[in-house]
């Protein structure tokens, strides 16, 4: 793990997943880490360097200095990892609130990525963001979220028992366990990623301004999704696509909205597919 200096007092931790080929940057949702993509970046390495990050406030990055949580720092944190690590046009793969922060990142700077995957990226369609959502469900559930257990396996036992992490694929539910909690000096594990500062993510999810400068982005963009059944990121993901120009929509009716951390193997394919194809054209 290195550790590059990003905005606002953070210092982003960064996962070398391993690999040889153009290099990938790997964005987290909200609440987890960037070690959750080793189960999909394993199927990739062969063919990519595969490099990931924690957020700030999550994993082994620390919280920024006024505790806001502005998106646009979510994005300042993905271009501290491109210029630390010298990277040149990498490609690009985001879930969740990572596919948000990549969008960002390349609308700040037109040219960035080579190519983006975004599976669900949270972005309100609207040419006026919303505003910081006060009374967000999200947001009330991760401060009523359990932060301490006995142990590592206490915690993935308790996950893999119920919704929503028991849709995991058991080797990413392992990565988010092993890596996503601290030991205590009593021998309990607490998360990482503290309960208020998830919910201060959630509340401020809405407050970016993403969806009005997509027209701009003009590198090769697909926006996969799984199933709209439940409404959410899923049931707009077609109007990012829309806006986005040439953009790509993928639907995985079989996935829910952690279709990357549910199936690896099966979007990891996609991701290289698609990654092929932008580089043909």
């Amino acid at each position: 793990m290195r550790r590059l200096p990003s905005t606002d007092g953070v210092e982003v931790a960064v996962h070398d997943l391993g690999g040889d080929g153009p290099p990938v940057v790997f964005a987290h949702a909200t609440g987890f880490h960037g070690l959750v993509w080793a189960p999909l970046a394993g199927h990739l390495t062969d063919r990519y360097r595969c490099w990931s990050l924690d957020f700030r406030g999550h994993g082994d990055s620390v919280a920024p200095d006024d505790h806001l949580f502005d998106w646009h720092g979510f994005a300042d944190d993905v271009l501290a990892v491109i210029d630390g690590l010298g990277l040149d046009r990498p490609l690009a793969v985001g879930h969740s609130k990572g596919g948000a922060a990549l969008l960002l990142a390349e609308e700040d700077r037109p040219g960035l990525f080579r190519a983006i995957y975004c599976y669900e990226p949270i972005v309100f369609p609207g040419d006026a963001p919303p505003g910081p959502m006060t009374e967000n469900p999200l947001a009330q559930g991760a401060r009523r979220r359990r932060e301490v257990f006995p142990s590592a396996d206490a915690a993935y036992e308790n996950y893999a028992s119920k919704p929503p992490l028991s849709a995991l694929h058991p080797a990413a539910l392992r990565a988010y366990v092993d890596h996503g909690f601290a030991e205590q000096p009593d021998g309990t594990v607490r998360l990482k990623c503290r309960g208020e500062h998830e919910a201060r993510v959630y509340t401020m999810g809405s407050a970016h301004g993403a969806y009005a400068r997509l027209p701009e982005i003009g590198c090769p963009v697909t926006i996969a999704t799984g199933s709209d059944a439940a409404g959410g990121p899923a049931a707009f993901a077609p109007l990012l696509a829309e806006r986005i120009p040439g953009a790509r929509l993928a639907r995985h009716d079989d996935l829910g909205h952690f279709g990357p951390l549910e199936d690896p193997a099966a979007i990891a394919a996609e991701v290289a597919g698609f990654f092929a194809r932008a580089a043909g054209a």
